[in-house]
């Protein structure tokens, strides 16, 4: 494995494949340098991170996938094909822009040339992400990396792990939970990662969530090429119907007890800091009286 990894990057340059510095190869030690990336994996950052309860936003996640995938139509699109065989989120590195590049070369292997349609090998890789074809056949495509771009592009939408088994046994496998959502646009919000609190693009989740039920094809004729998602991916990050979320302020117990003095402050205005912190709870109990003032002058027409 270190040898292919060592191979394919000293040979493969790309922006978005991780540049390989040196190597060290002594007895049972094997290290690999790489450039350093400020950011990390994917994963870490996408299920492991402390500030997990603070989500990626959406037009990072959107970045994170163009550059990925631009990584693997790289790799699909030289002379000689390159199959990578290991795409997943671990495998995603990202600088302290959030630009993608593709690590561990170690399952990579050349794709079938000429007339071969493909390449017979062991199955290995990472249960959640190979291909159903390459799982029960072992034969190889670059159809299998769109699979498990398919994956990831999926884990990206929903915030989920490729497989868990902390979920309910029904929820485990990712593809299987959230397959059936992915082209019924009333139910997609039901499997959005919900640390995005809505805001994200409608239109661009709905096309992305297409795109990757395309890529789990079954059927690996019928995936995409990655030269096909890359230009989808781009199309979304010009839609610019993203939500915004509203701030919501609660005031403190201790201070509602003090409204008395606070409405006087504001009527008086000569306290800035109440004012702007109760105006909205004024209003809103001046529309209740208001309410209730109409509601006693209807009582009293309906007596006479």
């Amino acid at each position: 494995m270190l040898q292919a990894e060592v191979i394919f990057l000293g040979q493969l340059k790309h922006d978005h494949l991780v540049n390989l510095i040196g190597y060290c190869c002594e007895n049972e030690q094997r290290v690999l340098v790489y450039e350093y990336m400020e950011r990390g994996n994917l994963e870490h950052l996408l299920f492991r991170s402390k500030s997990y309860a603070a989500a990626l936003p959406w037009l990072t996640r959107l970045k994170i996938a163009v550059g990925a995938a631009k990584g693997l139509a790289f790799l699909h699109e030289e002379e000689k094909p390159v199959i990578y065989r290991d795409f997943k989120t671990s495998n995603i590195l990202l600088d302290s822009e959030y630009n993608a590049k593709l690590s561990d070369f170690g399952l990579a292997t050349d794709g079938p040339e000429g007339d071969e349609t493909h390449v017979t090998t062991q199955v290995m890789g990472t249960e959640g992400y190979a291909a159903p074809e390459y799982v029960s056949t072992g034969h190889l495509t670059t159809m299998s990396d769109v699979f498990s771009f398919g994956v990831v592009l999926l884990e990206l939408l929903t915030g989920r792990r490729s497989v868990d088994k902390k979920l309910p046994i029904r929820e485990q496998v990712l593809i299987k939970w959230a397959k059936p959502f992915l082209k019924d646009t009333q139910r997609l919000d039901q499997i959005m990662d919900p640390r995005l609190e809505g805001q994200y693009s409608i239109e661009g989740a709905k096309k992305a969530a297409a795109l990757a039920h395309q890529c789990l094809s079954h059927h690996d004729k019928c995936r995409p090429t990655m030269t096909k998602v890359v230009r989808t991916l781009e199309r979304l990050l010009e839609l610019n119907d993203i939500s915004i979320g509203f701030f919501v302020y609660i005031v403190p117990s201790e201070v509602k007890n003090e409204k008395g003095c606070v409405m006087k402050c504001v009527e008086e205005k000569n306290c800035d800091e109440h004012k702007n912190g109760f105006e909205g709870e004024l209003k809103v109990e001046g529309r209740r009286r208001k309410r209730h003032r109409s509601s006693k002058s209807k009582k009293g027409c309906s007596s006479s």
